[in-house]
């Protein structure tokens, strides 16, 4: 009976749709014909669609690596994790999201976002936003921009966090969202030293904690840590790399990887060990200012 189970098991992860699931993961097709919904891939760098999932058979191909498989296949290949914990994260957090193959006569209609205008934050609402995170309505201008989108036939607002290639982060109270192509901030300083963060807000938190550390030292924000394979090549040019990932199985797992590579990380997740991330720990401290020894901790 067991058996039985795990296989049920393992047939309903395998038929969970890729398409929704990167959606869910912040990554839109490029294109979409009758057949196939094309991606810049999740699993490397670029600029050109070359990361094709049937939407007849629910399998996905990367052509600039070669590969291709299931949905498992793909959730291994971005959260460097084995079969069983890919099975996992699929049933756990993503079983709304079964396959249904399309009628022919129907299309996936891509949830496609276009930008609309990009100004400084000024709405009140993203103002409230930014101070229920801690985060000063300073260091969200400096950092980031208020961008007005249209998504699925109506008009939002949000939090925007420009990456390398010119997509966006989109944060608001509801909603967290992003546009193509989707990779890594890179804020440059002319620095020696790498901050590297999971997420925006952790970023946020660390220039509102430690304003010093974050001028004169370069910035990644990885916005997701299928990213991590993008930074590599990065890390080897600096002489000093300062690591804030979250405190939980995957960003851990990521942590350990990165300080079995490379003998010039450190990891700082240990100054906000009790909580899951740097912004978490932030909003629970309330006033920082007092705490010397987190912001000490930080910065080494």
């Amino acid at each position: 009976m067991e058996n039985i189970a795990t296989s049920k098991s393992w047939e309903k992860a395998r038929n969970i749709c890729i398409v929704k699931t990167l959606a869910k993961l912040g990554h839109f097709p490029s294109r979409t014909t009758e057949k196939e919904a094309w991606f810049l891939s999740p699993l490397r760098s670029e600029t050109q669609a070359s990361f094709s999932v049937s939407l007849h058979k629910n399998l996905w191909y990367d052509f600039g690596i070669g590969k291709g498989g299931s949905i498992i296949d793909l959730i291994m290949a971005m959260e460097s994790c084995t079969v069983k914990e890919a099975r996992e994260y699929l049933m756990n957090d993503m079983t709304e999201f079964s396959f249904r193959p399309p009628k022919t006569e129907d299309r996936l209609r891509r949830a496609e976002i276009r930008i609309l205008d990009v100004e400084a934050i000024y709405l009140q609402g993203l103002i409230d936003y930014l101070k229920s995170r801690n985060i000063p309505l300073e260091v969200g201008n400096k950092y980031c921009k208020q961008l007005w989108y249209h998504c699925k036939g109506k008009r939002f607002f949000g939090i925007g966090l420009k990456n390398h290639l010119g997509g966006w982060e989109l944060r608001n109270k509801y909603f967290k969202n992003s546009n193509s192509p989707k990779t890594f901030t890179l804020i440059e300083n002319n620095s020696k030293q790498l901050l590297i963060t999971e997420g925006m807000f952790d970023f946020l938190s660390l220039a509102t904690i430690n304003e010093d550390l974050v001028k004169s030292s370069d910035g990644i924000i990885l916005n997701s840590l299928a990213f991590i394979k993008r930074i590599e090549t990065l890390i080897p040019k600096y002489e000093r790399v300062f690591l804030y990932l979250d405190n939980d199985p995957a960003g851990k797992k990521a942590t350990a990887s990165l300080l079995n590579q490379y003998g010039h990380i450190t990891d700082r997740s240990d100054s906000y060990k009790d909580y899951v991330d740097l912004n978490e720990k932030l909003i629970n401290k309330g006033s920082w200012k007092k705490d010397k020894i987190f912001k000490r901790k930080l910065s080494g």
